[in-house]
């Protein structure tokens, strides 16, 4: 009995030690359009980690702050502490460095000083070869302090440095320090430096400068932009602190455009976490650059490609360290696959990867957590960079870099994003309905479905996927040729129907006429029906109709109840049965949620203008004012039902439409009211529109008046309720 409960209890003990490593290493994850995090098949895992002793340095790395790869495999480390480039082969051995040199002009002991940056040319050049051209390949480092750029071959070799452009181009008191560079196929040399808040420095392959692009908006305060406008040139340029800030690291990808990162510094922090929400190119941390300097990145899915997405939780189940918040700090960004792209927020120590339109694909990563550092966790990543399918995630606090390999998952991902590129349309559904059995939680998969479908024509199935991944966007675009086809086929119906409700509308105003004709020279009391159809004529002559509905007595407090209820239901039916594109989260409501918000404005309304109108001589009563702006809501329902309805027909693009009518229904309705107490109490324009102004004042004054009592009264509840409480302990 003894040896089966040491048995047990040893057996806990390991099932708590596994269970703890696993909740201890990251976390893959993805984002929900409401920004819920949700956890993912991991795309990527570490395979393992290189020090400076693997690599074989006698004097280690130290804080390192840039790795790049070759088409070869190779991989290249700026080490601005020892100023030097480490240069490794594929399989991460140390094949040279480089730091001393003999330069141009034949000094001796020339050597780099904190490069802070390295960039790997490859490409075809001409030479004095038979075929006249051959392969080439170039190491440009970034040295920093010495405020150059240094070139060598692919053998470490010094062949040439770039220096300082003329200083006309620098305004007073810039410094140039280059820390990143990027290079095109056809040599031009885009320099980052950390100074520079004009954006991204372009030379020719001479080294001679040819102007900025990219930069970032300025941010002014409400206060600045105001006192602007009372200063002179002179001034402004005296005092201008407000410049863009600058960039931190730059890449180029195959097409030649360029892709930049930056930390927001403080005055530019609200304006980057309304960039990630509104996914606006002006304060985004990560742009892709044409050569004419816009920036021309995607940003199609759920929030702009910013890094974190919770930057207000404090703990997250997606994080051992969960104690970060804010704006990511976006320090590297890398070129992936079939237009992937992945960055690292230097805050978090996480990787953020995403798709050509901007979907998160997958993050992953953590700082250390409290039982130490697991393999891929990161006390401060610095830089990433891909070698083939591998990624690899530079941490300059632990002086190593991690080696992560593609899991069957993120194959599986790739090659449904090659077939999407490459129009295999069938052979995509296929691959993301694949994975989505492995990661049911994947929005972007529902909408890459969704896309697939719709460019096989279709559609309709494409709307189902586009509906449950809430892309209103792709689903307008399917609809819109759904609905083609569906006219098409069905054009004899299309064109009965519409004229069958105008028909029906047309015949109900008719025979609303015909009641109130009658009931106006009937001479007897009027009837719950003629009381209900009196509405229709009010709403088109609203002065007689509200002067009869007074003095004639045409309308009566159940006939303003109907009209009432017909506008609760309208409302409801509107927060409930709109199509997709106008509600895609299928948000509901109740009659009683509805009949509040409209009853309680409606009893203030009421009681507002009544307590004002008696002080100034206005013959309505209460009764008077609550019944003419009930009838007042009879476009409402006229209006809001057939609004509704034609959610069904329309587009996003469209969408204006049903919004100009409903427009146009407040409008109608805001008329009513006007007129309703102008002649109720029989006042003259001016003195009815001041009258106006008074009602929806004293209605603010008895919402204040009211939250004071119930404030009050639920103090003097509570204080009873201790006296209470103290008088039990007592006795």
């Amino acid at each position: 009995m003894k040896k089966v409960i040491i048995s047990r209890i040893a057996l806990i003990c390991c099932l708590v030690m596994v269970l703890s490593t696993l909740f201890a290493s990251a976390t893959t994850y993805t984002y929900s359009i409401d920004g819920d995090a949700l956890v993912s098949p991991d795309a990527y895992t570490p395979h393992k980690t290189i020090d400076s002793s693997a690599i074989g340095l006698e004097v280690p790395l130290s804080s390192p702050s840039d790795i790049k790869t070759d088409n070869d495999g190779n991989v290249y480390i700026a080490d601005p502490d020892n100023n030097r480039i480490i240069v490794l082969d594929r399989y991460y051995n140390f094949k040279f460095e480089i730091s001393k040199f003999t330069n141009m002009n034949g000094i001796a002991g020339d050597g780099l000083k904190g490069c802070q940056g390295v960039f790997v040319w490859e490409g075809i050049e001409t030479d004095d070869t038979d075929d006249g051209y051959t392969n080439a390949k170039y190491i440009y480092v970034a040295d920093t302090d010495n405020m150059r750029i240094v070139v060598f071959d692919e053998n470490g070799n010094y062949i040439r440095h770039i220096d300082k452009p003329a200083s006309d181009v620098f305004e007073e008191g810039e410094i140039y320090k280059p820390e990143a560079i990027a290079v095109s196929s056809s040599k031009r040399i885009y320099v980052v430096s950390g100074q520079l808040y004009q954006g991204v420095m372009t030379l020719n392959d001479d080294g001679e400068f040819c102007g900025y692009i990219g930069a970032t908006k300025a941010v002014y305060s409400l206060f600045d932009i105001i006192w602007r406008n009372f200063q002179t040139q002179e001034q402004r340029e005296g005092t201008e602190t407000n410049v863009s800030s600058p960039f931190n690291n730059i890449v180029i990808d195959d097409d030649g455009f360029l892709w930049v990162t930056k930390v927001p510094p403080a005055d530019e922090t609200d304006s980057a976490t309304a960039a990630l929400r509104n996914k606006t190119g002006d304060y985004a941390t990560v742009k892709k650059i044409s050569t004419s300097g816009d920036d021309i990145m995607k940003r199609n899915g759920f929030f702009a490609p910013m890094g974190e997405v919770a930057i207000n939780v404090r703990s997250s189940a997606m994080s051992s360290f969960g104690q970060t918040t804010g704006i990511s700090d976006i320090v590297s960004i890398a070129m992936g696959d079939e237009g992937t792209y992945s960055i690292i927020d230097e805050k978090r120590s996480k990787v953020y990867t995403y798709n050509e339109q901007g979907d998160l694909l997958f993050a992953f990563g953590d700082k250390p957590g409290n039982n130490g550092a697991q393999i891929g966790e990161f006390n401060k990543v610095s830089s990433i960079t891909y070698q083939g399918e591998d990624m690899i995630v530079l941490d300059a606090h632990t002086n190593s870099f991690t080696v992560f390999r593609r899991t069957d998952y993120g194959k599986l991902l790739m090659t449904a994003i090659e077939h999407n590129n490459d129009r295999k349309f069938s052979l995509s559904i296929d691959d993301w309905k694949e994975v989505l059995k492995r990661n049911n939680n994947f929005d972007a998969a529902y909408i890459a479905l969704g896309d697939a479908y719709y460019r096989n024509g279709e559609y309709e199935i494409a709307m189902d996927y586009y509906e449950v991944a809430y892309d209103t966007v792709g689903y307008s675009a399917a609809f819109k040729l759904w609905r083609k086809g569906f006219v098409e086929k069905n054009i004899i119906w299309v064109i009965i129907v519409p004229v069958a409700v105008l028909f029906l509308i047309g015949w109900l105003f008719k025979t609303a006429a015909k009641i109130n004709a009658k009931a106006a020279i009937s001479g007897r009391r009027k009837t719950f029906k003629e009381e209900f159809f009196y509405a229709f004529h009010l709403i088109f002559h609203p002065f007689d109709g509200f002067w009869d509905l007074k003095h004639e007595k045409r309308g009566s407090l159940r006939g303003a109840f109907a009209w009432l209820g017909l506008a609760v239901l309208a409302f409801t039916y509107q927060a409930v049965g709109q199509a997709f594109i106008f509600n895609p989260r299928g948000s509901m409501s109740s009659v009683i949620m509805q009949l509040s918000s409209l009853l309680v404005p409606l009893i203030l309304w009421a009681a507002a203008n009544w307590c004002l109108t008696t002080l100034f001589n206005g013959e309505g009563s209460f009764k008077d004012v609550f019944i003419a702006s009930c009838y007042s809501l009879a476009p409402i329902p006229l209006i809001i039902f057939i609004t509704t309805l034609l959610t069904y027909c329309v587009t996003d693009t469209e969408a204006t439409f049903i919004t100009l009518i409903t427009s146009v229904c407040y409008v109608w309705l805001g008329l009513l009211l006007f007129c309703s107490t102008m002649v109720t109490h029989d006042y003259s324009l001016g003195k009815n529109t001041l009258t106006i102004l008074g009602t929806i004042a004293g209605m603010a004054i008895i919402m204040f008046i009211c939250a004071l009592f119930t404030g009050l009264f639920a103090k003097m509840a509570s204080f009873i309720n201790n006296i209470i409480t103290e008088i039990q302990y007592r006795s």
